[in-house]
């Protein structure tokens, strides 16, 4: 089956407790549009930036692992969850944190809950974590 296309609506990026509390992130706003890996300017991944360059989680290494809505192919959606953590990724290293420091992953739909809107959109995010 085809990708849904519909209106625009958000998706998120979820930060860990971990990192939140080590780097002094509140809860982050949202980023990713339907069928989208863009992401906006965000002071929220500019600080996990920072904390992971010259902050308290210096030299640790990041984990993204990106997610899609049920809606669309699995195959798509395992490679849109892989295009947005990448997004992530390279956003945070123009922003000057270490590509190696970054590894990227995919787990498509999943792990997706949503059976509307709003659950679609939070299906659709980044998870930041600290890698093992």
């Amino acid at each position: 089956k085809e990708p849904v296309k519909q209106e625009e609506t958000k998706g998120s990026i979820f930060i860990s407790d971990e990192i939140q509390k080590a780097c002094g992130i509140s809860a982050p706003e949202a980023y990713f549009a339907f069928d989208s890996a863009d992401i906006r300017e965000s002071a929220t991944l500019d600080k996990v930036g920072t904390c992971f360059r010259t902050g308290p989680l210096k030299g640790r290494t990041l984990k993204l692992v990106g997610h899609a809505d049920p809606r669309g192919d699995t195959d798509y959606n395992l490679v849109l969850g892989h295009r947005r953590a990448d997004s992530v990724g390279a956003y945070l290293t123009r922003k000057g944190l270490d590509k190696g420091k970054v590894q990227t992953t995919s787990r498509g739909e999943m792990d997706a809950t949503g059976s509307d809107e709003d659950g679609y959109a939070r299906d659709r995010r980044v998870d930041v974590m600290l890698a093992p």
